[in-house]
């Protein structure tokens, strides 16, 4: 206890003396110093979050660039015969109108038109090509690239995602420079058919790269950047095409193509940046290599160990050594009940993406809105263009709100509300003629149709194939699921006019209708919530059928989310 006393001050009063308030003084500054340590802590704590958020972040984007080239260069012809043209509509369209729907139909294995839209049309004048030619020079890359994307897969699992992304982008330049410089049409189609392999690759990989560096919380709003790029590419392209065109008939389209490198060489550089997948560190016996990545990815110190022993689990590499097992493919075609479901869930979801007619929407816009009574060329170019700009806008929603809100909530929204705007666009046109409501509303459904799918079924489709596979199949069972993708958005677009001349185009999309009311069906059956599991986690909802069927989520139940070990 302190001494207290009484003493008498310079005016003959008395005062209290406290012999301890040295030691009070020296206890506040003790708290204030602690204080300061802790928030200093936590100041600290919170901008280490913010870096490793924008590191993520980087990858991702620079994961994607090789996106870019899709949107860029996989996308043909707004010009070719005019035969073709009237062949395709068998309807007396004014030159203009052909022109548009012939701008929406010829890229038949691709989403969108980039910069060959453009360079084409200097292409026939500047080498002299047939229309044999053109169609050969505009349908290899497509064929070229599923056959990239199969290969990408098995390259990915033995030199790396890193690598294979530089790879893709190395091949891509290759090929770029091949067409920048071309002599003839032989020359042109050697850098056609290298390009079109280097997109195969980087298409591909980038949605498995992104789902296996990114954080749980986070890894559905980054693994949908591959979609975004590909929309900033077609735009790249249509830039590139006004920029360029007033240029020489032999240098114009030189340059148009050559300007598709820029994104590779960024590429180049972003290896010095981003790291290898930790899944595939694992998968080499590099554990520590791996422990590194994840310390830079995950905001959470503590749970690092338990993420990576997770992972080392799920590469069957507990003891260090890999497990004999038998080869990857001949696992994909005699497959285990739970791969089986993994598969009927991944392959299915990337058939009914394009069964439900998304491209043949796009491609078609200007014929649909033609049979709902749009005469007007102005008119007709105003509504053909909202449907791109939809299409860009929902897909950045669909960005912020999957992580949010969860991929089978966003499924129900998204096949729900196609199934509505495409079974309303089917009556409209069969019922309700050229009338003003019949326009409007056919416009509307068009909209409609693409907006909830790029909300929900565009991305999460993506999403889903790269998170669903064990880590050893993950990049050749993803690099399956893209083939099918592209071969029933083929056959969709390629028998829509053939549907439509049948069966009439109302009959057609309710056709599509009723597809898309099966996927309803399908999300609901098969499609387990995947919104905050890990990718190993993930893994083990497939091993129970019940749980395969019936993983509901209660939407921000992050708890609920992972308490499945």
């Amino acid at each position: 206890m302190g001494l207290v006393g009484v003493q008498e001050n310079g005016k003959g009063e008395m005062a209290l003396s406290l012999g301890n308030k040295s030691k009070y003084k020296r206890m506040d500054s003790e708290l204030s110093d602690e204080f300061d340590d802790e928030a200093s802590n936590h100041y600290n704590e919170l901008e280490r979050k913010k870096s490793i958020r924008k590191y993520v972040l980087a990858c991702a984007i620079f994961a994607s660039l090789n996106n870019v080239l899709l949107g860029y260069v996989n996308l043909d012809l707004i010009h070719g015969d005019r035969k073709a043209v009237t062949w395709i509509t068998e309807t007396q369209f004014n030159q203009e109108i052909q022109s548009l729907i012939f701008s929406q139909c010829r890229s038949l294995l691709c989403t969108d038109v980039g910069v060959m839209s453009g360079a084409i049309i200097f292409i026939q004048e500047d080498l002299k090509i047939s229309e044999v030619q053109e169609e050969v020079l505009v349908g290899i890359l497509s064929i070229i690239s599923l056959l990239g994307s199969l290969a990408g897969g098995r390259t990915s699992d033995i030199i790396g995602r890193k690598w294979t992304i530089a790879f893709a982008a190395v091949i891509f330049q290759i090929g770029a420079a091949i067409m920048t410089f071309a002599p003839s049409f032989q020359i042109l189609m050697i850098g056609r058919v290298l390009a079109g392999v280097g997109i195969g690759f980087g298409v591909m990989i980038a949605p498995v790269y992104i789902a296996e560096i990114s954080p749980t919380v986070d890894r559905g709003s980054l693994t949908s950047f591959p979609e975004i790029f590909i929309n900033l590419g077609i735009l790249l392209g249509y830039v590139s095409n006004y920029a360029f065109s007033g240029f020489s008939v032999h240098i114009n389209w030189r340059v148009m193509l050559a300007v598709g490198i820029l994104p590779s060489v960024f590429i180049g550089f972003a290896l010095f940046i981003i790291p290898e997948s930790p899944r595939w560190l694992v998968m080499q016996n590099r554990v520590e290599d791996a422990r590194s990545v994840l310390l830079k990815t995950n905001e959470n110190e503590t749970d690092v160990d338990e993420r990576l022993s997770e992972i080392v689990a799920a590469a069957g590499m507990s003891n260090g050594e890999k497990n004999e097992e038998k080869a990857v493919w001949r696992e994909l075609l005699s497959p285990s009940p739970p791969l089986r479901r993994m598969l009927i869930t991944g392959f299915g979801i990337q058939c009914f993406q394009q069964i439900t007619g998304i491209d043949a929407t796009v491609y078609y816009s200007p014929e649909i809105f033609k049979e709902a009574g749009i005469e007007n060329n102005s008119k007709l170019l105003a509504a053909t263009v909202a449907v791109g700009v939809t299409k860009t806008a929902f897909i950045l929603i669909a960005t912020f709100l999957v992580d949010r809100v969860g991929r089978k909530p966003l499924l129900y929204v998204s096949t729900i509300g196609m199934t509505v705007c495409l079974l309303t666009l089917s009556l409209t046109l069969g019922f309700l003629g050229h009338g003003q409501l019949g326009i409007a509303l056919a416009v509307l459904c068009v909209c409609g149709n693409v907006a909830f799918f790029s909300v929900g079924m565009g991305p999460i489709c993506w999403i889903l194939t790269s998170e669903i596979f064990p880590l050893r199949l993950r990049a050749q069972a993803s690099a399956l699921g893209a083939v099918g993708n592209r071969v029933c958005s083929g056959l969709i677009a390629m028998s829509f006019l053939s549907l439509s001349r049948t069966i009439t185009v109302g009959g057609t999309f309710f056709l599509f209708a009723l597809l898309s009311a099966l996927s309803v069906l399908f999300a609901y059956k098969c499609v387990p919530e995947t919104k905050g599991k890990s990718l190993e986690q993930i893994e083990l909802l497939f091993e129970n059928h019940n749980e395969w069927q019936g993983s509901e989520v209660e939407m921000g139940d992050s708890e609920h989310l992972v308490q499945k070990a």
